[in-house]
């Protein structure tokens, strides 16, 4: 367990602290010019709530109803009714990593000074994720406009008190109990603290920095399979030359071949050709492998521009600028991080769709170039892969339902006040489904490779060194290779794991270096 400290500070944070805070556990402090400007921001916020004069957020209702000026003795049953009532998520859990992302970065907008929170509320954010309690947050009640605001009033919730959380050892129980189990003293809120803790795009934001991290493993994970299929179907290497790449310059495609032509090298299998009519050109799945990939590896990139932007951001309304002033605004938006969620999930889905292709061709008699009908033992006892590929096609027909973007949808709420919104919680829910989706499909085309390697070099031919290396790490983890048909299930999910731990890439930067 990474239990390395991550500093919030007042300018943003960076994927890596994210990740570092959801997945493993770091441990999270403020800084002081965070505890000082957290303070600051406050003393605007108190001179406000002082005045006769309404202030949105500070001294009235909310949404639909802001046009109500609330009295002093008011507000902070004002703000504990926001959280109560805006916690109404239904449906399923969400993940624990996805609830601790949600936090983090909410404490990240909190702790920038622009929200009008208290020290002491921060404070109380932290220590809450250093107990390693998790709030129970569920899959529907954002519409990613206003904030991911049932998300993040169900963490408010256990803030107070209220509700019910997950401990540290797994167990839900009143959030109460458990904040008294580890000191924690649940906080009182006063004006615009319930607000400030709701109003951002938090959750659609943690779960496109934790799918930026998986798909950068599964782009360089797909780059391998490929290169491995088309060594399995004796393709030529040639189409990988750089500079074929170089004069169609997208960054992506130049990196993708160069990191098929460095698992290849010193292959003996590429360019062989066992038909009556040698090929001239290898299939489109084969050939085009690097624009697939490589277009997809830019769209990642512009997606990571958009998630640092918003990293960066202080996204609440209203918010606390320098000069005093409490302005509303529309920053809760989830447009920029919505659009990028959708475009991920698009371009995860014609990859698996291009994986599930040199699979088949694997497969197939008449055009694997002299592999056995579905890579079998014995074809007709054995039906070999044949399933496997059944199971693979599913996947990526799911992938493409799940490529239909959400953002492309709005659904007026809070009586026409917020009647165009962004869709982007749901955008990323799916989107986590999709990656998971082609981690599997990733693990079936590296399987099916992998055995028509074997197979090949069976018959003589010497597979390249880093293919070897996939081989042998693979068989390690469990997952067999070529013999007569047994149950497959655990091999397939040895190789999910394999791909999703990161340990294919790992077996062949052993021989190639890193990739990109």
């Amino acid at each position: 367990m990474d239990m390395h400290t991550v500093v919030v500070g007042t300018s943003g944070t960076t994927a890596e602290d994210v990740v570092a805070v959801a997945r493993h556990d770091a441990r999270v402090e403020l800084s002081a010019a965070a505890v000082d400007a957290l303070a600051a921001a406050r003393l605007i916020v108190d001179a406000l709530a002082a005045k006769p004069e309404p202030v949105y957020g500070v001294s009235t209702g909310f949404g639909a109803l802001a046009s109500r000026h609330i009295s002093t003795e008011l507000r902070a049953q004002l703000q504990r009714n926001i959280v109560r009532s805006h916690a109404a998520g239904m449906g399923p859990r969400v993940e624990r990593e996805v609830v601790r992302a949600l936090m983090f970065l909410r404490l990240k907008t909190v702790a920038s000074g622009h929200t009008g929170v208290r020290p002491e509320v921060a404070q109380t954010m932290a220590d809450v994720l250093n107990a390693g309690i998790t709030p129970v947050v569920h899959e529907y009640g954002s519409l990613g406009c206003s904030g991911d605001l049932a998300p993040l009033s169900h963490c408010a919730l256990t803030l107070m008190g209220e509700g019910d959380a997950e401990g540290p050892d797994g167990t839900v129980r009143p959030a109460g109990e458990l904040l008294a189990a580890h000191g924690i003293t649940s906080v009182e809120l006063r004006e615009k603290e319930g607000l400030a803790l709701l109003n951002g795009t938090d959750g659609m934001l943690g779960m496109l920095v934790m799918a930026l991290a998986d798909l950068k493993n599964l782009y360089t994970s797909a780059d391998i399979t490929a290169a491995l299929s088309l060594e399995a179907l004796l393709g030529t290497d040639k189409v990988l030359a750089p500079e074929l790449h170089a004069i169609r310059p997208h960054p992506g495609q130049g990196v993708s071949a160069a990191n098929m032509l460095r698992v290849l090298a010193g292959s003996g299998l590429t360019g062989h050709h066992q038909d009556d009519a040698p090929r001239v050109q290898d299939a489109y799945s084969v050939r085009c492998a690097p624009q697939v990939n490589g277009a997809g590896r830019d769209t990642l990139d512009h997606a990571a521009v958009v998630a640092g932007r918003e990293l960066a951001s202080s996204v609440d309304n209203p918010v606390v600028l320098p000069d005093g002033r409490v302005e509303s605004n529309g920053n809760f938006h989830g447009a920029p991080v919505a659009y990028v969620l959708d475009f991920l999930a698009i371009v995860a889905a014609d990859l698996g769709s291009i994986c599930e292709r040199r699979t088949d061709r694997l497969l197939d008699k008449n055009r694997s170039h002299g592999l056995p009908p579905f890579l079998a033992d014995d074809a007709g006892v054995d039906s070999g892969l044949m399933i496997a590929q059944y199971t693979q096609a599913a996947l990526v027909s799911e992938m493409k339902r799940l490529a239909v973007p959400a953002s492309a949808d709005s659904i007026p709420s809070s009586a026409m006040q917020e009647d165009h919104v962004s869709m982007g919680w749901s955008a990323a829910r799916k989107l986590r489904t999709a990656v998971d989706n082609l981690t599997r499909i990733v693990a079936v085309e590296l399987y099916a490779a992998t055995r028509a390697v074997e197979l090949r070099a069976a018959e003589g031919l010497v597979p390249a060194p880093a293919s070897q290396a996939a081989v042998a790490a693979l068989r390690s983890a469990g997952a067999e290779g070529p013999g007569p048909d047994r149950f497959l299930a655990p091999d397939l999910a040895a190789a999910d794991a394999f791909v999703r731990e990161g340990l294919l890439v790992a077996a062949v930067e052993s021989v190639t270096g890193p990739l990109a």
